[in-house]
C-alpha cells in the first residue's frame, strides 16, 4: 500500500502499443525526478523540514515539487509560466504551494526568461530559500534510476531505443544513463520543438507555440548532449497529429510531448524493426483537451508523416526533422556557463 499520493502519481506504466513499441506512460513524470532531489536533499542536510523549496516551473514541475513539499513538510514557492492552467492554480493553491504566475503573453521564450529573473529577485530577498535548480541540479536524475530498471526487467530487450523529449535533460539523459550501466545497446533519441535552443532549432520558428515542457530558450546545464544518438524536431502540427493519433489508435490520453515522441518513436521502430522502441509520455492529456484534442478533426494523417533527414542545423524545417546526433557536444547557444 502507498504511503502518499505521490507514490502512485510517480509510478508509471509500460503499454506494449505494437511489437516493438512500447509506451512509458506517467500521470506526472517529474514527480520521479522532485520526489527523489527533495529526499536528497534532506537525507545530506542541504534542507531542513519546513524550509521553503523555490523553482520556476511551466506547468508539471510546479505539481511535483508541491506534493514533495506536502509529503515532507516544507514549503513551496513556484514562479510559474502563462501557461499554468486554472485547475492547475487551484491544486497548487490547495496544497499550500505559493504561485506567482507570470502574466499573458505570446511570446514563451520571454516568459521564460521572466521567470528566471524573478527567481534571483527572490533569492536576493529570501537567501535562506532553496532553489530547486530543475533545470541544472542533476540531483534530478536520480528518482529515474528505479524506472530505467523496471524498463529493462520488464521489455527484456537486448537492443533497446528509448524516444522522449528533452526538456530540462534530466528524464530522457537519466534513463538513457542508466540503462546503458547495465546494456550496452541503448540508443537515446531526443524530440525538441522548433524554436529551442537546447540542440540548436531557434532559428526555425513555429507560429504556434514552443511545446512546453520539451523545449528551452535559455541552456540547461542537465541535458548532456553527449548522451544523445539522434534528435527530432516536431512542429506543433505534427505533434498534434501525434496525441489524436495516440488517442484514437490505442487508446492512450496524453500531453503534446507525447504526441511528439509518439510519432518520432514509431518512425524509429519501423526503421529498424529488430529494436524495442520505448517512448516516454509525461503527462496525462486533460490540459490539451482544448487546444489540442478538441482540434482532432483538423489532425493530420500519421502515415503521411515523415521527417525530413538533415546533416547539419541550418537545414533544419518544419514539420519535422531528424539528425543523426551521435553524441556532440552542445551547440555554442547551449552551452551552460
Amino acid at each position: 500500500m502507498d504511503e502518499h499520493m505521490s507514490d502512485a502519481i510517480g509510478r508509471p506504466d509500460l503499454i506494449r502499443l505494437d511489437d516493438g513499441l512500447i509506451c512509458l506512460r506517467f500521470e506526472t513524470m517529474k514527480v520521479v525526478s522532485a520526489m527523489a532531489a527533495v529526499r536528497h536533499l534532506l537525507d545530506t542536510g542541504t534542507v531542513r523540514r519546513g524550509d521553503t523549496l523555490l523553482d520556476s516551473s511551466s506547468g508539471i514541475y510546479a505539481y511535483a515539487l508541491a506534493l514533495a513539499c506536502h509529503r515532507y513538510g516544507m514549503r513551496c514557492h513556484i514562479v510559474g509560466s502563462t501557461t499554468v492552467d486554472h485547475t492547475l492554480r487551484v491544486q497548487l493553491a490547495v496544497l499550500g504551494a505559493h504561485l506567482e504566475q507570470m502574466g499573458p503573453g505570446a511570446d514563451l521564450k520571454l516568459d521564460q526568461k521572466r521567470r528566471v529573473a524573478r527567481i534571483g529577485e527572490i533569492l536576493a530577498e529570501h537567501p535562506e530559500y532553496h532553489w530547486m535548480r530543475q533545470y541544472h541540479d542533476d540531483i534530478h536524475y536520480l528518482g529515474y534510476r528505479a524506472v530505467a530498471e523496471r524498463v529493462r526487467t520488464e521489455t527484456g530487450a537486448d537492443r533497446l531505443t528509448v524516444v522522449g523529449g528533452v526538456g530540462s535533460g534530466a528524464s530522457t539523459g537519466a534513463l538513457g544513463r542508466y540503462l546503458r550501466e547495465r546494456a550496452a545497446d541503448v540508443e537515446l533519441v531526443g524530440v525538441q520543438p522548433f524554436g529551442s535552443v537546447t540542440f540548436g532549432s531557434e532559428h526555425v520558428t513555429d507560429p504556434e507555440i514552443i511545446i512546453a515542457g520539451i523545449g528551452s530558450s535559455i541552456p540547461f546545464a542537465n541535458v548532456t548532449h553527449s548522451l544523445y544518438d539522434t534528435v527530432h524536431w516536431l512542429s506543433f502540427d505534427a505533434a498534434l497529429a501525434g496525441s489524436v493519433d495516440l488517442l484514437r489508435r490505442h487508446a492512450v490520453f496524453a500531453g503534446l510531448s507525447t504526441g511528439a515522441a509518439y510519432l518520432a518513436a514509431r518512425w524509429e521502430q519501423a526503421q529498424r524493426p529488430q529494436r524495442t522502441v520505448v517512448f516516454v509520455a509525461a503527462d496525462t492529456g486533460h490540459r490539451y483537451a482544448d487546444s489540442v484534442f478538441a482540434r482532432h478533426r483538423d489532425a493530420l494523417p500519421v502515415d503521411g508523416l515523415a521527417p525530413r533527414q538533415v546533416s547539419a542545423l541550418d537545414e533544419l524545417a518544419r514539420p519535422w526533422s531528424r539528425m543523426s546526433w551521435h553524441g556532440a557536444p552542445a551547440p555554442a547557444a547551449a552551452r551552460a556557463r
